[in-house]
């Protein structure tokens, strides 16, 4: 194991590649009573075409979500939802684009629970049975999904911001899609993606080092690694694909959703680096301390608000979500904020301090903690063990040039108004 060392923080997790592939990254807490376990691999929805055995396969969107559902039916009938609730001990797993993951979390019975997800995860069980009673169980989970006004604003922004992007579509994919996967479907994508190289194991809190790697050892360092297949993703495109669209919900106050894209094939600078400099932007014009959020709370055109950035090939986009009691309002004080935009040393030297306090607390916490180390894992496939470095040699002078090179122009705008009766 190698011991990585967080700058300018008292602490060090510990990182290690077993000779499968597979990679380990285990951060202890002895002052803590709880743990929390993640066991992943980076098969996600975007992937739904690659080459297996230089032939190409297409297989149906929402396949990646429907293995994760599937990998709770095992083929003894332990349900490992009352195998981790029987020592008090939470599970669930989640799939994204990017990756699916199953966790468990809790205060007792850490080696015995590491082992049994090591365990479950490993131990695929699908029948033309379960397959298609699953399907009815999901097509329900979809269609409620399609009835929240929320989800039907990004699921349209990310429409008509994507032109061929597998990000247009829902991480569970249509009712329509799930009714054609097949057992030999999940069985390929599971043989293909849950190999060692294309995994990882985060564990974070109470828990000893070298049992915990000798456990994971003896149950996932034998299994043989597999040559991933070639990713098929289609290309996307600079341009967002529809610049405004409206549509109508169940929603007693219009909302409204914006998607910026950003193209940052010729900017010349690390995915780190960017990234920070990205979302300071945000944080400094829409933050919760913003002048933006101030103006528009003291003027009552919003009722709640929600941003996020994400990544697809090398775009960046910017996704922000509101209800509001006036659309046009919002949508000025928005392009206000974005039109000829400088940022100023004091906020950029405030922002700074603040984020540096911020990773400061967050290894204070277990679950904080785990979603800065997940996050690494997601986006770099390491952990960054230097952020307080990299926050402290962020460059205004660097930050405004790189303003000037984003096109805030290309995005796309959705108005959710009320059903007419």
């Amino acid at each position: 194991m190698k011991e990585i060392k967080l700058k300018k923080l008292d602490v060090s997790c510990y990182e290690e590649d077993l000779a499968n592939g597979l990679k380990v990254v285990l951060l202890p807490f002895m002052n803590k009573k709880n743990y929390f376990i993640s066991y992943g691999t980076y098969f996600g929805a975007d992937i739904t075409s690659f080459v297996v055995n230089r032939k190409e396969v297409k297989v149906p969107n929402g396949i990646a979500h429907f293995l994760e559902h599937k990998m709770f039916e095992q083929e003894d009938g332990i349900d490992p939802f009352t195998f981790f609730s029987e020592s008090g001990t939470g599970s669930n797993a989640s799939t994204s684009y990017e990756y699916t993951h199953y966790i468990c979390y809790g205060n007792k019975d850490f080696n015995k629970n590491l082992r049994y997800l090591l365990q479950f995860v490993n131990k695929p069980y699908y029948t033309d049975e379960n397959v298609q009673k699953e399907k009815g169980i999901i097509a329900e989970e979809l269609k409620m999904y399609e009835d929240i006004p929320d989800f039907q604003l990004e699921m349209r922004l990310r429409e008509n911001v994507y032109n061929k992007g597998p990000r247009r579509v829902d991480i569970g994919g249509s009712v329509k899609d799930i009714q054609k996967i097949t057992k030999d479907d999940l069985y390929l994508c599971y043989d293909n993606f849950y190999t060692p190289s294309n995994m990882f194991v985060l564990v974070v809190g109470n828990f000893d080092v070298d049992e915990a790697m000798n456990i994971i050892k003896s149950e996932v360092g034998s299994i043989k690694d597999k040559k991933l297949p070639t990713v098929k993703l289609p290309k996307e495109e600079a341009s967002v694909k529809k610049s405004e669209d409206k549509i109508y919900g169940n929603v007693k106050v219009n909302k409204l959703g914006i998607g910026i894209k950003i193209d940052a094939s010729n900017l010349k600078i690390d995915d780190i680096t960017l990234d920070l400099y990205l979302n300071m932007i945000t944080t400094i014009l829409f933050g919760s301390s913003s002048e933006f959020r101030e103006r528009v709370r003291n003027e009552k055109i919003i009722n709640n608000f929600y941003m996020e950035w994400e990544t697809y090939q090398q775009y960046h986009i910017f996704y922000m979500m509101a209800s509001t009691t006036d659309t046009k309002k919002l949508l000025e004080e928005v392009e206000y904020e974005l039109k000829d935009l400088v940022i100023s040393e004091e906020s950029f030297e405030r922002m700074k301090k603040v984020w540096i306090a911020n990773e400061v607390k967050i290894f204070d916490n277990v679950d904080a903690t785990v979603s800065n180390l997940f996050d690494d894992l997601i986006k770099y496939r390491k952990v960054i063990p230097n952020k307080i470095d990299l926050i402290r040699k962020l460059d205004l002078e660097e930050l405004n040039k790189l303003i000037k090179k984003l096109d805030f122009t290309n995005k796309s705008i959705v108005e959710m108004e009320a059903k007419e009766e």
